[in-house]
C-alpha cells in the first residue's frame, strides 16, 4: 500500500513539471510572436513614414548625391552636370538660387537653364536685332518628335540646308544626353544625301509626358539659289511659332540660305535640357525678325606657327556657326612652315610643313570647307606674300627656279623680319609669280566662288629687298609685286577679280598704288593709330582686327629672349565685346559703310590644338554679338549690362555641352547666382 502511495506521488510529481515546461514553452511562444508583432508594427510605421517623407519631401541629400553617383558614369561625355541639390526661382528677371533639400516645399524643382530661359530677356547669342516677342511658359518635347519641312525652288539650297538639319538634330541628341556629337566623326555623314522626309523616328513621347507631339520645322527659302556667301548676301531671316494641341510649327522664312541656317542657330538656342523631365523644352511662342549689322564677322587662325589638325579646325567652325560668324579666315602658311600639299608644287610642303602628318591636302581642305559651308561659313585661304614665306620655298635653286625667296632663316633675324625665322619672296623672280598663281588657282578651286581673298601683305621689311637690289625706291617694289601678284589672282580665277582683294595694313599701305575700290584692308594696328583714319579718309574699304582688343593672343607673357614677343595685356570677352571703334572715329554714314566688318585673329605662337578651344572661347562669341548686334553702349567707360553677362554665361555653357572647351567667364557660383558677383 505503502508502495502504491509512493508511486502515485511520483507520477503526481512528474505532470507537475510537465506541466510548467509546456506552459513555460508556451509563454516563451506567445512572447515571440508577440515581439515579432511589434516589430512588424514598428517597421510598417517607419515605411510608412519613410514614404510619406520622401513623397512629400525631396530625398535626403545623401540619397540625391548617391543616386547621382550611379548615374555619374553614363554623363561622363556631357560636361554640364545636373544639380538635384539646387532649385531657381525667377525674382526681379533674375533666376534666385534655393536649396532643394531644405529651402523648398515639396515643390516640383526647376533646373537653372529652365529658369535662365524663361527669365528675363531672350536668352539668345547674339541678341536679335529687330523684333523679338516670345513668351515665358516653355513645352516638353524629345528630338524624335522633330522633321523638316522644306519648301525652296533651289535644288541646292534645299541638299545643303537638309544637311544643316542633319547637324541640328545630332546637336540636339547630344543636348538631350542621347547621344555623344563627335565634330570629328561627322564629316562622312555630311557628305551624303539624306531622305527628304527628314525625321528621326516616329515620336517616343506620351501626351502625359510630352507637351509636343509632332514638331515640324518649316523652312521658306524665298529668293536666291546661291550658296556661296558674299558682301551682298542677305542674311536676315524671321523665325516664329504656332502651336494647335500637341503640335508646334516653327516657321523659318529667309531670302537665302545664309538667311534661314541663322534661323535655325536661333531655334537651336531657343531649345535646351530639362534633366528634372530627362526631356528638351522649348519656349511655347516667339516671334523673331533678325538680321546682322555687318555684313563681314571672321576669325583668323593662324596654322603655321603651330599646327592644328583638321578635327581640331572643324570644332572652331561648329562654335563660329553657334555665334553667327560667317568668315573663316585660315592663314595657311607663314615663315615658319608651309603645311598646304600643292598639287604642282608639293615641294612647298615637303621642304615646309613640320612633318609629313602636319600638313593640309586637298582632301583636308574639301573636307573644311564643306563643313564650314554646312553651317553658313565661307572659307578665306591665305598665303602670305612677300613677307612671312620663308621655309618652303628655299627649293628654287635645285629645280633651276632661282631664289624663290631671300633672306630665309637670315640672321640677326630682327634687321630682316618681324619675328624668327625670316623669309621675303623675290620680288624680281618670274617663277615666284608663277606658282603665287597656280596656289591661288587650287585655293579657288577647293574654296569655291568668292568676292573676297586674302593676299596676306603683312610687315614686309624693306631691308630685306636692300641687300640684293640697288633700288632706290623700294617702296615701289613692293607696289609692283603687289600689283603683279593681284593680276595673278585674277588669271586664276578666270580672269575674274574677286570684288575685294585683303591686305593687312602696313606702313605700306598708305602708298597711293593700291586701287582704293578693289582693296579692303584689314586693319590690325592700335585702335588709336592714324592709319584707321587716312585709310578711311583715302577711300579704302576696311575690316577691323585692332590688336588691342581682337587679338587673342595677347596677354601670355614673352616667347623667346630678345625683341617684343608679346602684346598685352590679356583681352578679356568683355573687352572684345566694348570695342567699338567706328563711334570712336566718330565716322559719319558714308564712311560707316566703308567698314565692311571684324576680325578676331588668333596668332599661334604659344598655343596649339591642345589649348585652342579656351583661347577662342567664349571670347569671339562677344565679337559675334558686336557685329551681329552692335548693341548701344556709346560709353565704353560703363559696365556691361547683367543680362549680357548673363546671356554669355549660358551661351557659355551650351558651347561646353556641344563639345567646345570654351574657358570659365568666372566660378561657378557667380553663374548660379546672378547679380551676387558684381
Amino acid at each position: 500500500m505503502v508502495k502504491q502511495i509512493s508511486i502515485t506521488e511520483e507520477n503526481t510529481d512528474k505532470a507537475e513539471s510537465k506541466f510548467r515546461y509546456l506552459l513555460k514553452m508556451a509563454l516563451t511562444v506567445s512572447l515571440r510572436k508577440f515581439l515579432f508583432l511589434l516589430l512588424s508594427i514598428t517597421a510598417f510605421i517607419v515605411f510608412v513614414f519613410y514614404w510619406s517623407q520622401t513623397t512629400l519631401k525631396p530625398p535626403s541629400i545623401i540619397t540625391t548625391f548617391e543616386n547621382s553617383l550611379k548615374t555619374r558614369v553614363n554623363q561622363d561625355h556631357f560636361s554640364i552636370p545636373t544639380e538635384k541639390t539646387w532649385t531657381y526661382k525667377c525674382e526681379s528677371d533674375k533666376c534666385v538660387r534655393y536649396h532643394y533639400l531644405t529651402e523648398t516645399n515639396g515643390e516640383k524643382r526647376v533646373p537653372f537653364m529652365t529658369c535662365s530661359m524663361t527669365c528675363g530677356d531672350v536668352n539668345v547669342w547674339p541678341h536679335p536685332t529687330r523684333r523679338v516677342g516670345v513668351l515665358s511658359s516653355s513645352l516638353k518635347f524629345s528630338v524624335e518628335s522633330l522633321q523638316l519641312k522644306m519648301s525652296t525652288s533651289f535644288h541646292e539650297v534645299d541638299r545643303l540646308y537638309r544637311k544643316s538639319f542633319h547637324v541640328f538634330l545630332r546637336e540636339l541628341k547630344q543636348i538631350q544626353k542621347i547621344e555623344f556629337f563627335d565634330h570629328a566623326k561627322v564629316a562622312e555623314n555630311e557628305r551624303q544625301s539624306f531622305n527628304p522626309e527628314d525625321k528621326v523616328k516616329p515620336s517616343k513621347c506620351v501626351k502625359s509626358h510630352c507637351d509636343i507631339i509632332n514638331f515640324i520645322v518649316e523652312v521658306h527659302v524665298l529668293k536666291s539659289g546661291n550658296v556661296h556667301i558674299d558682301l551682298e548676301t542677305d542674311e536676315s531671316y524671321n523665325l516664329t511659332s504656332t502651336l494647335d494641341n500637341n503640335n508646334m510649327v516653327a516657321k523659318i522664312t529667309a531670302n537665302t540660305f545664309f538667311g534661314a541656317r541663322h534661323g535655325l542657330s536661333t531655334l537651336q538656342q531657343l531649345i535646351w535640357y530639362d534633366e528634372e523631365d530627362d526631356l528638351l523644352r522649348i519656349l511655347s511662342r516667339f516671334v523673331i525678325n533678325d538680321a546682322p549689322k555687318f555684313k563681314y564677322r571672321g576669325l583668323m587662325l593662324d596654322t603655321s606657327r603651330n599646327y592644328f589638325s583638321v578635327d581640331s579646325i572643324k570644332r572652331t567652325l561648329a562654335g563660329m556657326s553657334y555665334a553667327k560668324l560667317n568668315r573663316f579666315h585660315w592663314h595657311l602658311t607663314d615663315s615658319q612652315s608651309f603645311p598646304f600639299v600643292s598639287k604642282y608644287y608639293p615641294e612647298l610642303a615637303a621642304y615646309g610643313a613640320y612633318s609629313d602628318r602636319e600638313t593640309y591636302t586637298h582632301e583636308d581642305v574639301q573636307e573644311v570647307v564643306e563643313y564650314a559651308k554646312i553651317r553658313g561659313i565661307q572659307v578665306i585661304p591665305e598665303i602670305d606674300a612677300p613677307a612671312h614665306a620663308g621655309n618652303g620655298w628655299e627649293w628654287g635653286p635645285k629645280k633651276g627656279l632661282g631664289d624663290l625667296s631671300l633672306c630665309i632663316n637670315q640672321q640677326p633675324w630682327k634687321f630682316y623680319c618681324g619675328e624668327p625665322p625670316c623669309g621675303q619672296l623675290n620680288p624680281k623672280n618670274n617663277n615666284t609669280y608663277l606658282i603665287l598663281q597656280k596656289l591661288y588657282e587650287e585655293l579657288l578651286n577647293l574654296t569655291g566662288p568668292t568676292d573676297y581673298f586674302h593676299l596676306g601683305g603683312d610687315e614686309v621689311n624693306l631691308e630685306c629687298w636692300g641687300q640684293y637690289f640697288n633700288e632706290t625706291d623700294l617702296r615701289g617694289l613692293w607696289c609692283d609685286f603687289m600689283l603683279q601678284v593681284m593680276n595673278r589672282l585674277k588669271i586664276a580665277n578666270k580672269n575674274v577679280m574677286p570684288k575685294f582683294v585683303g591686305v593687312w595694313s602696313s606702313g605700306l599701305t598708305s602708298t597711293r598704288c593700291l586701287p582704293k575700290s578693289q582693296v579692303a584692308v584689314q586693319v590690325w594696328g592700335g585702335s588709336t593709330w592714324t592709319e584707321n583714319y587716312d585709310l578711311i579718309e583715302n577711300g579704302f574699304n576696311v575690316i577691323i582686327s585692332h590688336v588691342d582688343a581682337w587679338y587673342l593672343d595677347c596677354g601670355f607673357g614673352s616667347w623667346r629672349q630678345t625683341g617684343d614677343a608679346a602684346c598685352s595685356p590679356y583681352r578679356t570677352w568683355q573687352n572684345v565685346y566694348k570695342h567699338k571703334p567706328w563711334e570712336k572715329m566718330r565716322l559719319d554714314g558714308m564712311r560707316k559703310k566703308q567698314v565692311l566688318g571684324g576680325e578676331v585673329c588668333l596668332w599661334t605662337e604659344q598655343v596649339d590644338e591642345n589649348g585652342l578651344d579656351n583661347r577662342l572661347w567664349p571670347r569671339t562669341a562677344a565679337l559675334g554679338e558686336r557685329l551681329w548686334t552692335d548693341p548701344d553702349d556709346d560709353n565704353s567707360l560703363d559696365p556691361i549690362p547683367r543680362e549680357v553677362f548673363i546671356r554669355m554665361s549660358v551661351f557659355r555653357n551650351r558651347l561646353v555641352e556641344l563639345g567646345l572647351k570654351a574657358e570659365p567667364m568666372f566660378p561657378k557660383y557667380c553663374q548660379q547666382n546672378p547679380g551676387e558677383c558684381e
